[in-house]
């Protein structure tokens, strides 16, 4: 079958098969703080950041702020090369966003980073309503010397949850965002939460369908995690909302992977929420334990990504 060829054991489009494919080797992530804010915290556009967006701006496994990225990335290489021998990376500026700052600024980060002879991707997280004129030219001016990804963090295309989780735009910036990154050349990758309170299994499988019409390269998927210290953990406490057990979740993403159009890359299928902080659901910080059942459970089905794509 085609999908055996071109993904090997796996049963979807993982970025790991597609960077082997390209680059002919595993190439590793350096997750980064560039020293910004969000304007969802600092009353731009709200105040306290999404509602389910830990202190750190989901920003937790990043490197600390007050070193250069020239810095960051040799603390990271250092502590990967001391696990297993490795020689590429994608330089991923993660904490709150990464576009929300002067150009100048913007410029001189990210120069630093593609300027790295091991760094192969350029990864920035952002907002789509981050993404101005100017940016959009730097952009497409680094994309001339290295790949650059945008990744956006939707989240979910409903607009009553998006009220509810915060997220301080609305689905048509994020529509003219797309466009814009897709008009310059950029791969864009998309962060939906599975499992925000009250959205229903249909809710969620809309939101796959609408981004496979979206024009984007790739996407996140995570179980809605709940964190100490967030505007979400207070709901929870007070008005606890379902959390679903791993056969759900992992069923429900057997659903999504089915639906997924087979040219989207599935950057993530599940997350890392950081152990001391993360209330529910308990059982994802066994992250290969989560993975292995995935992929179990797909063959069992006979599901391989894009099954239901095309009807």
């Amino acid at each position: 079958m085609d999908h055996v060829r071109r993904w090997g054991e796996k049963r979807y489009h993982s970025l790991d098969s597609d960077l082997r494919s390209k680059y002919g080797e595993k190439i590793y992530k350096i997750t980064l703080n560039g020293g910004m804010t969000c304007p969802n915290r600092d009353g731009t556009v709200g105040r306290g950041g999404c509602i389910f967006c830990s202190a750190n701006g989901s920003g937790d496994f990043a490197g600390p702020a007050g070193l250069s990225v020239r810095e960051q990335l040799e603390k990271g290489k250092k502590e990967l090369l001391a696990k297993r021998p490795v020689r590429s990376y994608i330089a991923y500026f993660q904490a709150f966003t990464n576009t929300y700052a002067p150009v100048e600024y913007l410029e001189k980060i990210f120069t630093e980073a593609v300027s790295d002879p091991d760094v192969k991707i350029l990864s920035i997280a952002t907002r789509p309503d981050c993404l101005g004129r100017d940016v959009l030219a730097l952009l497409e001016r680094l994309n001339r010397i290295k790949p650059v990804w945008v990744e956006l963090g939707l989240q979910t295309i409903h607009e009553e949850t998006s009220r509810y989780i915060r997220r301080g735009y609305s689905l048509d910036v994020f529509d003219t965002a797309v466009n814009e990154l897709r008009r310059i050349g950029i791969q864009t990758i998309v962060h939906v939460i599975l499992f925000l309170p009250g959205e229903t299994e249909d809710q969620m499988l809309k939101t796959i369908d609408y981004l496979n019409r979206s024009g984007i390269q790739g996407i996140k998927l995570q179980l809605l995690h709940v964190l100490r210290g967030t505007g979400l953990a207070s709901d929870y406490e007070n008005h606890p909302f379902h959390i679903p057990d791993m056969e759900e979740y992992i069923r429900l993403l057997g659903k999504c992977i089915a639906r997924l159009d087979p040219d989207i890359v599935i950057h993530r299928l599940t997350g890392d929420g950081p152990k001391d902080l993360l209330i529910a659901p308990l059982w994802t910080g066994a992250k290969r334990t989560v993975l292995n059942r995935l992929n179990q459970y797909l063959k069992e089905n006979d599901i391989w990504q894009g099954k239901e794509f095309y009807g």
